[in-house]
């Protein structure tokens, strides 16, 4: 009888390592159930006594599925969509996933679904299947839908896991847009900039040195700002692309990364949306495995991985040991200062009536609402600030040019 090496969790959260010997995965799935732990990762061992030409068929098989990169979003949701129509009109998954099979073009998804086809009509489930392409499912695509098989709710599972992919891609536009208008502007800005104080400066600054004129200090100022860009051009791409891997490799510091992560909520402007955003990901996320049947602590250890945050994970991780001890979330999640007291106070009503996904749900729908207004006021706001830096700029560089010849006028005048 095969032999399935599994690993599972028990009601206390504890990781637990086995194995057991069943005729099929199903059947491997419903003995470590029955022992009362929750599988989250089951393969079957193999038998020595492979024979070398399926050894060569799995060979060819993993050199044709070699794909560089990841697959996006855009390729995910759709896909999640699609199969969710398709279980929910009861058409067998097998057939289900060979048909979107062939509607896709040539990709690591094609391959990987490929590949699935195959592993499950060799006995695999759905989640092992999937979970053996990292590169396309992560770990809390495959928990859900491990959730979904051990139910027996597969349909509704995937369709609850389309709605959540889709409004999360929904919030990242919206982060998106709140930032490309004000970065597009400012970078338009500062082209300008830049070549007003290389080209035109220049000739003003070799105008004045040939009239003899003594320059103001505004106007020497400026000139010299001038002549260091003119003379370190490379400074203009050097110092961003410096502080850009300053900062990348500070984040794979801790601590650092710790204290990076904790200063984007209270950036001016922004940080505010940087919270919502953070928040609203960690109570849909939370939200949708707790609905799908994931339990508590299993779910937490996925959303500590999905907030994008690290002094949210690192609050996660409190929540995680504060239910692990048998405590409740909202207190871990108040000290955090991290969410507001009405968050707080939904979680923790969430807790007493039993309907802590329902709550979460209504939390992060209330949050991306929160996070429309935000992206508009802070257009609207943002927009007087660069006309008026704009203004100012221009207006500096025109008062600096004009105060030599103002001096030289009146020079000649008297």
């Amino acid at each position: 009888m095969p032999i399935f090496k599994f690993q599972a969790v028990d009601n206390k959260g504890a990781t637990i390592k086995d194995k057991v010997e069943a005729l099929s995965s199903e059947e491997a799935i419903e003995a470590i159930r029955d022992k009362g732990f929750y599988p989250t990762d089951i393969k079957q061992l193999k038998d020595k006594t492979v024979t070398e030409s399926t050894t060569a068929k799995k060979h060819k098989r993993s050199l044709s599925s070699i794909t560089i990169g990841r697959v996006s979003d855009k390729q995910i949701n759709p896909f999640t969509r699609q199969l969710s129509t398709l279980q929910n009109a009861d058409i067998p998954i097998v057939q289900s996933l060979t048909i979107l099979e062939t509607q896709m073009r040539k990709g690591l998804l094609k391959n990987a679904v490929g590949e699935i086809i195959a592993d499950i009509k060799g006995g695999d489930t759905l989640s092992i299947a999937m979970s053996k392409h990292p590169k396309v499912f992560d770990k809390l695509y495959v928990n859900i839908i491990n959730a979904g098989e051990i139910s027996g709710t597969l349909d509704a599972i995937l369709e609850r896991l389309a709605t959540y992919r889709e409004k999360m891609q929904k919030l990242k536009r919206k982060i998106i847009s709140a930032m490309m208008y004000p970065t597009t502007v400012i970078l338009a800005s500062a082209a300008i900039l830049t070549a007003i104080m290389m080209f035109i400066i220049p000739r003003f600054a070799k105008m004045f040195q040939e009239m003899g004129v003594p320059l103001p200090w505004l106007t020497a100022a400026l000139i010299s700002v001038s002549n260091f860009l003119f003379d370190y051009w490379y400074s203009i791409f050097g110092i961003p692309v410096a502080v850009f891997i300053i900062f990348k490799s500070l984040g794979k510091i801790y601590k650092c990364r710790l204290i990076i992560d904790s200063l984007k909520f209270k950036i001016p402007v922004f940080g505010k949306l940087i919270n919502k955003a953070v928040v609203s990901k960690f109570a849909r996320t939370l939200a949708t495995l707790i609905s799908s049947g994931v339990p508590i602590l299993e779910a937490l250890n996925n959303v500590r991985n999905v907030t994008g945050n690290l002094a949210m994970s690192k609050a996660v991780n409190r929540i995680h040991d504060s239910i692990r001890e048998g405590e409740s979330i909202a207190r871990p999640l108040r000290e955090s200062k991290i969410c507001e007291g009405m968050v707080v106070n939904m979680v923790e009503i969430g807790e007493q009536t039993g309907e802590l996904d329902t709550m979460l749900s209504k939390i992060a729908d209330n949050y991306d609402n929160d996070i429309d207004s935000l992206v508009e006021s802070l257009t609207s706001m943002l927009e007087p600030f660069i006309v008026i830096f704009l203004g100012i700029s221009v207006g500096t560089i025109v008062i600096a040019l004009f105060l030599p010849l103002i001096k030289l006028m009146n020079s000649l005048g008297s």
